[in-house]
């Protein structure tokens, strides 16, 4: 379980925490945005970065980050900023590709949005009626129509980006880039505009044209805000020009269940996040939505609408990675289990007793228990799949029905080709096997070491009933 670390300056908040030095950062090397995407996809249902916004001004492009250490003695593990908007900050833009790349050298992710100024108006505008600006119906499609004067005004403005992010590439950073955000909201030039001619359009030309400028180091992320319309696939721009889908959460805390599954049928299987919140999340939200892989807070939503005891209790939740925890090389906490192709036992750290099909049964919903190990032969030969099952006696270890609630009974079933129900990814630190689309762990029930113990998935807890050895 991670360990509150929180500096000297925090003591002076009403709540005190025990004081610890803080880990030092892993930095990360130059990489390619596969690795990125590779990563997000390992932890999805096990764990979720922690992220911090950092809006203007461009010549402090840390300060909020800086106040989530402040608070909790943790640096995010995704720092995000802007492109800008007005002058000094247009000016300024270098300030933020260099603190990009320091993030990214200490351990962060990165991640970039752009509140760009309307095409109808000057480079530079001032956010209220620049950015959030009203334009017609024929000024959006002139904008969005190759050829025509407000469409070369657009793609000078988008060329003026591309060097500031061909720095990154050059540097090896992969950028979580996210423009056109809240495509479904009206309060900005480019939103409200559903359908292939509406604001996907912008996206796809953007990425077409980034494409073509050699930028292949960015992630492209799309994203809407949580507007209770609903009807988020309209301005969907299609799965070949989206890497992550994304939700920024303002009408409401947190996002519903309904939110939840909406973008997760929009994502159809791709990363999903929480690119924009006021309120951080809590642990009722890291269990019941388990498939967030990054979330981001606002610039000064972080203060003024969370407590300190709140930001840590983020920060400090054992799902949680922050700057230093993220392992991009071996996936950190969410990695597939390695594919032996061999077999072997499962075996409880606090029991010494092996995973085992109750009476060897090869019947649909066989109880799997533990039992003292070498037993009962190929009850207990598991082989560990390269395709996230765990299988035995040709069937897959199974969370019955699929139900995402603790207790709920783990089987074995006819393997069904990527079923969620039946993905496993360990964690060799935690020595614990989850279930990414419950974000539970495997379990004995009662934390009982006798024979012919039931096994369920249970909320994590770095218990010692939840760590297994599994086969090399």
């Amino acid at each position: 379980m991670k360990v509150p670390r929180i500096p000297l300056a925090a003591l002076t908040t009403a709540l005190v925490v025990a004081t610890m030095v803080p880990t030092p950062a892993e930095a990360f090397p130059a990489t390619s945005k596969s690795t990125v995407l590779n990563y997000l996809r390992s932890i999805t249902g096990v764990n979720i970065v922690s992220g911090q916004h950092n809006k203007e001004p461009a010549s402090a492009p840390g300060q909020y980050s800086r106040q989530v250490y402040d608070i909790t003695g943790q640096w995010p593990g995704l720092w995000g900023g802007d492109m800008m908007f007005r002058a000094d900050d247009i000016n300024n833009r270098q300030r933020v590709v260099d603190q990009a790349k320091t993030e990214w050298a200490n351990g962060s992710l990165v991640t970039l949005t752009w509140h760009a100024c309307s095409p109808t108006v000057g480079r530079t505008c001032e956010f209220e009626g620049g950015v959030k600006t009203q334009i017609s119906a024929g000024q959006f499609q002139e904008i969005a129509t190759g050829g025509t004067n407000l469409n070369n005004v657009w793609r000078s403005r988008m060329a003026e980006v591309v060097p500031f992010l061909r720095q990154l590439r050059d540097a090896g950073v992969p950028v979580l880039w996210r423009p056109f955000h809240e495509m479904n909201e009206s309060w900005n030039w480019w939103g409200n505009r559903p359908g292939a001619n509406g604001g996907a359009k912008l996206f796809q030309q953007m990425r077409d044209y980034f494409d073509s400028q050699g930028l292949d180091n960015l992630i492209w992320v799309w994203n809407v805000q949580d507007n209770p319309a609903g009807g988020w696939a309209n301005y969907y721009p299609g799965s070949s020009y989206v890497d992550v889908v994304s939700l920024d959460v303002w009408y409401k805390n947190h996002p519903s269940a309904g939110d939840y599954q909406q973008i997760q049928s929009i994502a159809g299987g791709k990363p999903i996040a929480l690119a924009e919140m006021g309120k951080i999340p809590n642990a009722s939200l890291l269990t019941s939505q388990p498939r967030w892989t990054y979330f981001m807070v606002w610039s000064e939503q972080l203060r003024g609408s969370n407590t300190n005891a709140e930001i840590q209790a983020a920060y400090f939740h054992p799902r949680v990675f922050n700057q230093g925890e993220i392992n991009l090389g071996g996936g950190g906490g969410g990695t597939p289990p390695p594919a032996s192709g061999g077999v072997g036992k499962i075996r409880g750290v606090a029991s010494g007793k092996c995973a085992d099909v109750n009476g060897a049964s090869t019947a649909n919903g066989a109880q799997v228990q533990l039992f003292t190990c070498d037993a009962n032969g190929a009850a207990q030969a598991w082989t560990i799949g390269s395709d996230g099952t765990v299988r035995a006696l040709g069937k897959c270890l199974d969370v019955a029905g699929g139900v995402n609630a603790d207790g709920t009974r783990v089987q074995t079933w006819d393997c069904v080709a990527g079923s969620p129900n039946q993905q496993w990814r360990y964690n060799g630190t935690a020595q614990s096997l989850v279930n990414p689309a419950t974000g539970r762990c495997l379990d004995a029930t009662g934390q009982s070491t006798a024979d012919r113990t039931p096994l369920q998935i249970w909320s994590c807890t770095g218990n010692s009933n939840q760590r297994w050895t599994i086969p090399a």
